[in-house]
C-alpha cells in the first residue's frame, strides 16, 4: 500500500492537476479570507470555510476523475487486477494519495487563524472545528469521486457524474424539505446522502462526533464499493462470475447494513457526549445553574415550538435538544401554524411569531416570543439592527422555573419619592427570575403587603415621611428583604437614612472621587470599584470590572446582630467631595473625607430568631443599561445574583444573555495589502507555476 501511495502521490505532483487543485483551494480560501476577515474585520474564520464549501464540488471531480478511469482506458487496470497486492490496499493507497494532496492546502489554511490572532481576539476553537469539518467533507467528496471513477473509462464522464452526485448531496437537505417539511420514510432515506448538513454543523462551532462517524463510515463504505466495482472485472462471463456476483452483492448488503447500524448507534449517543460546544461563549451549552435546575425538576413540561421542525432556528433547535437530553421530564413538540392555526390562541391573545415557544406545565404556561430570544441593537454606522446576544437558555430556563413553581414571588418597588425606574435589561432580568414586580406607594397602604417577598427602593430624590419609613422598618423587622440604592441629593433625607441606620449603614453626603487611577475610568467620578469575591460576585470578581459612576461613600458597621458581606469597595485613597459643584480639584481639599468606602454590601440582621436582609448600593447609575454595557454586562450579572436571593419559595434561576458575536478585528492597511497579496495571488500562483514547470520539464524528457 505504501508503494501505491508513493507512486500515486508523485504522479499528482508530476502533473498540473494536483498543483491546480491545491492552487484553486488556496485561491478561494485566500480570497474570502482577505475579503471577510482582513477587509471587513470579521473574527470568524468559519465564515470563510462556509463560503468555500461549494468549491469542493468543482475541484474534487477534476482531481479524482483520472484516479481509476484513466487506468481502465489505458488498460493498465489489468496490472491492478493481476497484482499480488490486495485490491483493498491498492484502493486505499490511491485514496490516501488524494487525501495527501488535499492535506497540503489544509495545513496552509490552518495558519490563517493564527494570523488573525495578531489583530484581535478570535474564536480559535471554532475556527479549527470548521477546518476539521471542511477536511472531512472534502475527504468524503473524494471517496465519491474515486467510486464513480471506477465505473467508467472516460475521465470526462467521471468528472461530470462526480459533480452531479456531489451537487445532489449538497442540496439534499433542500430536496428533503420540498418532499416533506416534517419528514417521512423517504426523506430519512435520502437524508443518508446529505453531506452538507453534517458539514454545516462544524461551521456553527460544534464538534459533532455523530458527523465525524458519519463521514468516516461513508468514506469506508465508498472505498469498499470501489473495490467491489473493480473486483467484478476480474472474472469473465461464466458460471463462476455469477457466483462471484452473488458473493459481491451479499458483501455489499452487509457493508451497507454495518454502516447504517454504526450510524444508528451513534445517533443514540447523548448530546453531552456526541456534541462538544467549541464556541468561545458556550452558545450551545447549558450553564451549571440550568443543569442543576433540570436535575431537581420533578414535573413534566411540554415545550411546544410554534413552527416547523425543518425551519426552526438552528441555535434554538440545538438548545432544545440539550434540554431534552438533560431531563426526562421535558418533551418538545412542533406545531405547524398551517396545520394548527388556532393552537397559539389557547395560550395567548397576541399574534405569535413563528419559531416562538409555548412552555406548558401542570400549573401554568408561559409564551416565549422568538424575538425575545435574541438581543439586538442598532448599529449607527450602518443604521441596521444587529444581533448582539442569544437569550434562548435564559428565557427557556426562566419559563420552566415559572411553570413549575408552587408560588410566584412578588417584589414591590417603592414609589412616591421620585424613585428611579429600572432600565430594560434589568427589568428583563427580573422577568427571567420570575419575579412579579409591582409598584407600591406607601401612602396608599397601612403596611407593606404580606405577599411581598422583597421591596426595592431605587435612588429616591425626596425623603420618606416618618410613617412611610416606619412601614419599611416594620416589614424588615418581620424578616423582609430589600434592595436599596442611594443617590446624591441636596434634600434632607433623615427618615430615609433612618432605615439604613437600622442596619449599621451610614451614607456620606457628597460624591466619591478616586485619586487612584486604577480605580476609575476617564473621570475620577467614574468609579471602578474593587470587587470582593463572594456568592454574588464569583462569576466575574477576578475577570471583569463593575462600573459605578457618581457614587456616594458608605460605611457599614458589624456587630453580633449584623453580618456584613462586602461586594464593592473603593481604594484606600477615595475622596468624598462634600460640595461637588464648588470643588476645585479631585484631590483632597479642606473638609473632604478620605479613605476606603463601601459601594455595595449585603447586611443581614438577626433579632429574636428573625433574619432580614438589606442589599445596599450607593450609585444610582450602577443598575442601568449604559453602565452595564461599559463593562461587558457585569453590573447586570451582579444584579441578577442579588435578585436570585430575594425569594425563599422560588429558585429564581436567571441565566444572563450570551454574547452572540465576537468583536471585530482591526487589520492595518499595509498588512492587509501584504497578506491579501500573499493569500490571494502569491500562494496560488506559486503552486500553479510549480506544477506547470514540473509538467513542462517532464514533457521535454
Amino acid at each position: 500500500m505504501l508503494a501505491i501511495w508513493k507512486r500515486e502521490f508523485k504522479s499528482y505532483l508530476h502533473t498540473v492537476i494536483g498543483w491546480l487543485f491545491m492552487a484553486v483551494i488556496l485561491f478561494f480560501v485566500g480570497l474570502y479570507f482577505t475579503a471577510t476577515n482582513l477587509l471587513y474585520g470579521s473574527a470568524y474564520f468559519s465564515n470563510v470555510i462556509s463560503a468555500c464549501g461549494f468549491i469542493l464540488l468543482l475541484a474534487v471531480p477534476i482531481l479524482t476523475m483520472r484516479c481509476l478511469a484513466e487506468e481502465r482506458k489505458n488498460k493498465t487496470d489489468q496490472l491492478i487486477l493481476t497484482a499480488p497486492v490486495s485490491l483493498g490496499k491498492i484502493i486505499a493507497g490511491k485514496f490516501l494519495a488524494l487525501a495527501s494532496i488535499f492535506t497540503i492546502p489544509i495545513l496552509v489554511i490552518c495558519l490563517y487563524p493564527l494570523i488573525l490572532m495578531k489583530f484581535g481576539n478570535i474564536p480559535v476553537a471554532e475556527s479549527y472545528t470548521a477546518i476539521l469539518g471542511f477536511y472531512l467533507y472534502g475527504l468524503a467528496c473524494m471517496a465519491v469521486g474515486v467510486f464513480i471513477s471506477s465505473l467508467t473509462e472516460s475521465q470526462v464522464i467521471a468528472a461530470v457524474l462526480s459533480f452531479a452526485a456531489l451537487f445532489v448531496c449538497y442540496i439534499m437537505s433542500g430536496l428533503c424539505n420540498m418532499i416533506s417539511s416534517e419528514g417521512n420514510v423517504l426523506t430519512k432515506i435520502l437524508g443518508c446522502f446529505d453531506f452538507y448538513t453534517r458539514f454545516s454543523v462544524f461551521l456553527t462551532g460544534t464538534l459533532d462526533l455523530k458527523a465525524v462517524i458519519y463521514f468516516i463510515t461513508v468514506i469506508l463504505l465508498l472505498l469498499f464499493l470501489t473495490c467491489q466495482s473493480i473486483q467484478k472485472r476480474r472474472w469473465s462471463i461464466s458460471v463462476k462470475s455469477m457466483k462471484t456476483g452473488v458473493f459481491s452483492s451479499g458483501m455489499i448488503a452487509v457493508a451497507i447494513a454495518v454502516t447504517v447500524f454504526v450510524n444508528l448507534v451513534a445517533d443514540q449517543l447523548p448530546l453531552s457526549v456526541s456534541s462538544i460546544d467549541m464556541t468561545s461563549n458556550h452558545l450551545y451549552s447549558l450553564t451549571d445553574d440550568t443543569v442543576q435546575f433540570l436535575k431537581n425538576m420533578q414535573e413534566d413540561v411540554t415545550i411546544y415550538v410554534y413552527g416547523k421542525k425543518s425551519t426552526l432556528d438552528e441555535t434554538i433547535s440545538r438548545t432544545l435538544s440539550k434540554y431534552e437530553s438533560e431531563s426526562s421530564h421535558i418533551k418538545v413538540e412542533y406545531k405547524d401554524p398551517v396545520k394548527y392555526p388556532n393552537f397559539a390562541s389557547d395560550y395567548t391573545s397576541d399574534t405569535l411569531q413563528e419559531n416562538s415557544l409555548i412552555v406548558v406545565g401542570e400549573k401554568r404556561n408561559k409564551v416565549i416570543s422568538y424575538e425575545d430570544m435574541y438581543e439586538t441593537q442598532i448599529d449607527y454606522n450602518t443604521y441596521s439592527q444587529q444581533t448582539t446576544g442569544y437569550d434562548g437558555e435564559g428565557r427557556i430556563t426562566s419559563a420552566l422555573d415559572y411553570v413549575t413553581a408552587e408560588e410566584m414571588p412578588v417584589v414591590y418597588r417603592i414609589t412616591g419619592h421620585d424613585e428611579q425606574e429600572l432600565d430594560s435589561s434589568f427589568r428583563t432580568a427580573m422577568e427571567k427570575a420570575n419575579l412579579t414586580v409591582e409598584d407600591l406607594n406607601l401612602m396608599d397602604q397601612d403596611k407593606v403587603p404580606e405577599d411581598a417577598d422583597a421591596i426595592m427602593i431605587l435612588a429616591p430624590l425626596s425623603d420618606f415621611s416618618t410613617d412611610d419609613a416606619q412601614k419599611v422598618k416594620d416589614y424588615m423587622a418581620a424578616g423582609g428583604k430589600a434592595i436599596v440604592v442611594t443617590t446624591y441629593t441636596d434634600q434632607d433625607m433623615t427618615n430615609f437614612k433612618s432605615i439604613l441606620d437600622e442596619y449599621g449603614v451610614s451614607v456620606t453626603k457628597g460624591i466619591l472621587a478616586e485619586t487612584d487611577n486604577g480605580h476609575y475610568y476617564q473621570n475620577p467620578f467614574y468609579l471602578i470599584p474593587e470587587v470582593k469575591s463572594n456568592t454574588y460576585t464569583s462569576d466575574f470578581a477576578d475577570s471583569k470590572y463593575v462600573f459605578a459612576p457618581y457614587a456616594q461613600g458608605m460605611t457599614v458597621s458589624e456587630n453580633d446582630a449584623l453580618s456584613v458581606t462586602q461586594m464593592l469597595v473603593t481604594s484606600e485613597n477615595a475622596v468624598v467631595k462634600d460640595d461637588p459643584q464648588n470643588m476645585t480639584s479631585y484631590e483632597e481639599e479642606d473638609g473632604d473625607e478620605t479613605g476606603q468606602f463601601t459601594l455595595g454590601a449585603k447586611v443581614e440582621k438577626t433579632a429574636a430568631d428573625t433574619t432580614s436582609a438589606l442589599f445596599v448600593f450607593s450609585s444610582e447609575n450602577l443598575f442601568t443599561d449604559a453602565s452595564s454595557q461599559m463593562v461587558g454586562g457585569s453590573n447586570l450579572q451582579l444584579f441578577t445574583r442579588v435578585i436570585n436571593d430575594l425569594s425563599e419559595e422560588q429558585s429564581s434561576v436567571s441565566i444572563p444573555v450570551k454574547e452572540y458575536t465576537q468583536e471585530s478585528i482591526t487589520v492595518p492597511q499595509n498588512q492587509f495589502v501584504v497578506l491579501g497579496l500573499i493569500t490571494v495571488l502569491l500562494l496560488p500562483v506559486s503552486l500553479l507555476t510549480a506544477g506547470i514547470v514540473i509538467w513542462v520539464r517532464r514533457r521535454r524528457r
